[in-house]
C-alpha cells in the first residue's frame, strides 16, 4: 500500500507563507488525483486543492489566489504553497488521493500573531 507522508507545517503569523510537502513511497501522482485536505477545530474535514492526473490544479474559494498547488513526478512529492495566510487557515493539514484513501497524521498548520 503506498504511504504518504505530509511535512511542513508550523507556526506563522498572519500574512505569512508555508510550504507543505506530501512524499510517497511509489511513483503514483501522475496516475492518481492528489489533494491537500484540511480539518479545523470542531469542523469537518475540507478538500482545498486537488490536482489531476493531467496535472490541473483546483482550489476552493476559499483558498483561491493564495494557494499553490504542484507536483514533482521524479520526486514522487507533492506540495502546497501557501501564501497570504489568514488565522482561518489554521487546521490540520493531510495529502491524500481524490477520492480518499487512509488518513496520515497530517502536518499542523497555525496562522496567529
Amino acid at each position: 500500500q503506498v504511504q504518504l507522508v505530509e511535512s511542513g507545517g508550523g507556526l506563522v503569523q498572519p500574512g505569512g507563507s508555508l510550504r507543505l510537502s506530501c512524499a510517497a513511497s511509489a511513483s503514483i501522482f501522475s496516475r492518481n488525483a492528489v489533494g491537500w485536505y484540511r480539518q479545523a477545530p470542531g469542523k469537518q474535514r475540507e478538500l482545498v486543492a486537488f490536482i489531476a492526473r493531467v496535472g490541473i490544479a483546483n482550489y476552493a474559494d476559499s483558498v483561491k489566489g493564495r494557494f499553490t498547488i504542484s507536483r514533482d513526478n521524479a520526486k514522487n512529492t507533492v506540495y502546497l504553497q501557501m501564501n497570504s495566510l489568514k488565522p482561518e487557515d489554521t487546521a490540520v493539514y493531510y495529502c491524500n488521493f481524490v477520492p480518499p484513501g487512509t488518513w496520515g497524521q497530517g502536518t499542523q498548520v497555525t496562522v496567529s500573531s
